[in-house]
């Protein structure tokens, strides 16, 4: 599963960019500017979490999620390899 990119602060909803390195999230991907990261002290008004720099994501990838297929055919090898080990 991708991480969602929200667009908008949360709390005073500046638009952040999917390339925009100056957004924060917790890991529950609560999003925030900068300045209201800074204001909470680092701290997600909703759940207590951390909040840590969210990892930006190229322009030209933001429709596409590469790696999704690779991820999901590597853990069909690995679970046929387990069934087939307890046979």
């Amino acid at each position: 599963m991708a991480l969602e990119m929200r667009e908008r602060c949360e709390r005073c909803a500046w638009p952040l960019a999917t390339d925009d390195d100056t957004a924060y999230i917790c890991s529950y991907e609560c999003t925030f500017c900068a300045t209201c990261a800074n204001a909470l002290n680092g701290i997600c008004p909703n759940c207590g979490g951390e909040l840590v720099r969210r990892p930006r994501r190229a322009r030209k990838a933001t429709n596409a999620s590469p790696g999704a297929g690779e991820q999901q055919t590597r853990r069909m090898a690995r679970r046929n390899e387990d069934i087939g080990s307890d046979a």
